[in-house]
């Protein structure tokens, strides 16, 4: 399988990159060092995808204060784009329902902007039409640790409180060779 990873370099993309190759899949790796990935813009990500079987975008929005409004335009423009190329969106943890509310409620004020922003990627993939999507989200406490190979998944609610960034690139992996849940969220835990 052809495999594109955007955010290749950072902690989920990096694994993922490393656990498709591991499995003799071509991967391709973008980001903004190494073949100059911006999301926003739509047409070398049309290019991208047509020359791929799976595109996945594992990228947050700006971390250093500025506007995640170009992050969401690039989202509306690549679902308005309507690649055939089927993509799976790491979408974070903050969307996920603890207790009946969002798990973004439950964290300060100050960490809500990125799990906010992520959640509306979210909507915005549910909302879609016509787009081969999957999202994921990984357990509230995601960090680097062992590969084991095991996780647990769920819907909306966490399936437990933490994931190596590792599992979560085995996870990835496993739905992109045997599709589970095309067109809705997923998550997985250890």
């Amino acid at each position: 399988m052809r495999i594109a990873v955007y955010g290749a370099t950072g902690m989920v993309g990096s694994q993922v990159v490393a656990e498709a190759a591991r499995r003799g899949h071509e991967v391709s790796g973008y980001s903004r060092t190494s073949h100059g990935a911006d999301l926003g813009d739509t047409a070398a990500f049309r290019d991208v995808a047509a020359a791929h079987d799976v595109v996945v975008i594992a990228i947050p929005p700006d971390r250093s204060g500025g506007s995640h409004e170009p992050f969401l335009d690039a989202f509306d423009n690549l679902i308005a784009a309507r690649p055939e190329t089927r993509l799976l969106v790491v979408v974070g943890a903050g969307s996920l329902i603890v207790d009946g509310a969002p798990l973004v409620e439950l964290i300060p004020a100050d960490y809500q902007a990125e799990p906010r922003t992520m959640g509306q990627i979210l909507e915005k993939l549910r909302a879609s039409s016509g787009l081969d999507w999957t999202a994921i989200s990984p357990a509230p406490t995601i960090q680097s640790g062992e590969r084991t190979g095991s996780y647990r998944t769920g819907k909306d609610e966490p399936a437990g409180e933490e994931i190596s960034s590792q599992d979560f690139a085995v996870a990835i992996v496993d739905e992109l060779e045997n599709p589970q849940h095309r067109g809705e969220r997923f998550t997985v835990a250890n």
